[in-house]
């Protein structure tokens, strides 16, 4: 089990290092779905987050508090941009767009909390 739990924490976390790396890629493209003013500044600071979250769930310092923040950022995202896009959608298209995006984000939020769950509070997960 130690491998496969391993290997599930690193499939969990590489994904959000790369999304913190698009925030920064494309920070002004996105600026335009945060719903509160100062949108690239938050584009940039949910950038730092999910690669600071990234890190700590691979080396496994301080995974707790990360996965417990992650899952509250994801929870934001899901209430605030998608759970908006499936109740304004004008096309069933845009809806299942909005729907996939806020079920996907649920999903991931809840498994962060799953992971924080198996987490030393100190330090991270436990091999």
């Amino acid at each position: 089990m130690d491998m496969l739990s391993k290997a599930g924490r690193f499939l969990y976390a590489i994904p959000f290092g790369i999304f913190g790396l698009f925030h920064f890629m494309n920070g002004s493209q996105m600026a335009g779905m945060v719903p509160i003013p100062g949108g690239v500044f938050w584009i940039y600071l949910t950038g730092v987050a999910l690669l600071a979250a990234c890190v700590s769930i691979i080396i496994q310092k301080k995974a707790r508090l990360a996965c417990l923040l992650l899952g509250v950022m994801l929870l934001i995202f899901a209430l605030s941009i998608h759970l908006p896009g499936v109740i304004g959608a004008e096309s069933g298209q845009a809806m299942q767009a909005s729907m996939s995006s806020l079920l996907k984000d649920t999903a991931l939020a809840g498994a962060a909390w799953i992971l924080a769950g198996y987490s030393p509070a100190d330090s991270g997960v436990t091999e």
